[in-house]
């Protein structure tokens, strides 16, 4: 287990750099899908699905500040142990979420999807908190303390993110002719994004070994259970030969991120180190 109270070696099997990446890509996941619901405050259908939409949003962005606070920690430790690294400040939650550029983001394609009508954002919530609770069940128990915290406190709210969005997806899928064509519509547009959850990259894959990253193909085939079981009681069906859309843990993203950061990190960097 990495403790960040000790001296930092690149010999603990890749970290502290898959460490960091692992907790940036964990972080910008939740920060971005945080972003995009929040754009529904005081635009959703009713009063009650538009505070429960915007309490989703204020869950995962601070599940975001969690993880940000530990890379950032882990950033500040690493460079304190390496002279050649030192070069560009302290790091802080602040600094990780509104001055990288989008190259530098780690988050998977389907968070960064556009929100498109309720149905499509409701699909996109459904596909992410399913398979984020069966990620968080497994990290709780991993040997990183930190994100063990982090996920097991994060675990509760994500239970009420995917019970609120299945219901969502039935009652769209089972209700009237044009409610089913809309969230069909949105599985089609979708679907190509959900394999990439699954697909290991390097700094996973460097981590999967040593108990502290979740490897992805584990938990896929109980994702496609839970989804089926939601599909089939909405009368949706599951895609077939679909090609599959990735990049966005690499730092390769659709130009919707570059939209979604030209909003959110516009005040930081007009006035940089500004504070509330």
């Amino acid at each position: 287990m990495f403790n960040s109270n000790s001296s930092i070696t690149n010999s603990q099997f890749q970290i502290p750099d898959s460490l960091i990446n692992y907790t940036l890509h964990l972080a910008d996941n939740t920060l971005i899908l945080a972003q995009q619901n929040s754009a529904w405050c005081g635009h959703g259908p009713i009063l009650e699905q538009d505070i429960a939409i915007t309490n989703i949003s204020l869950d995962l962005l601070g599940q975001a500040r969690n993880f940000y606070q530990y890379a950032a920690q882990l950033i500040n430790e690493f460079k304190a142990h390496s002279p050649k690294e030192r070069a560009g400040g302290e790091a802080t939650e602040d600094t990780l979420a509104y001055l990288r550029d989008n190259r530098e983001y780690k988050n998977c394609l389907l968070t960064e999807q556009e929100n498109g009508d309720w149905a499509k954002t409701i699909l996109r919530q459904f596909l992410f908190s399913n398979y984020q609770y069966l990620l968080y069940e497994k990290l709780q128990y991993g040997e990183d303390e930190q994100l063990r915290a982090i996920a097991e406190k994060a675990l509760k709210e994500v239970i009420y993110h995917l019970k609120w969005s299945s219901e969502w997806v039935i009652r769209l899928g089972d209700g009237t002719h044009e409610s089913h064509q809309r969230i069909s519509n949105a599985v089609i547009e979708l679907w190509p994004y959900v394999d990439e959850l699954f697909i290991n990259a390097d700094y996973e894959s460097a981590l999967i070994a040593n108990n502290i990253a979740v490897d992805g193909g584990s938990i896929k085939k109980s994702w496609l259970q839970g989804t089926e079981e939601i599909f089939s009681e909405a009368m949706l069906s599951v895609p077939q030969n679909v090609f599959s859309q990735k990049g966005g843990k690499q730092g390769i993203h659709t130009e919707q991120l570059g939209y979604i950061l030209a909003e959110m990190q516009f005040l930081q960097r007009a006035y940089p180190d500004s504070v509330w």
